[in-house]
């Protein structure tokens, strides 16, 4: 079973910036994300499910 990551840990795992998860998130990207209480979180398989759908290659984000 995938634990929960993250955004600091998800923003490592994809290579970018953590603003550039969070720019992901405000704008509606696609990526895999869970609020859980106040924090977001990913699961490493969700993300590697939207990278390789293409999804990913939203660019609107900062690095």
């Amino acid at each position: 079973m995938d634990k929960w990551i993250s955004i600091e840990e998800a923003a490592e795992y994809l290579g970018v910036n953590k603003d550039t998860v969070r720019n992901w998130i405000k704008k509606d990207s696609g990526i895999p994300a869970n609020k859980i209480g106040k924090q977001w979180r990913f699961k490493r398989c969700e993300l590697d499910e939207w990278v390789k759908s293409g999804k990913s290659s939203f660019q609107d984000g900062v690095d």
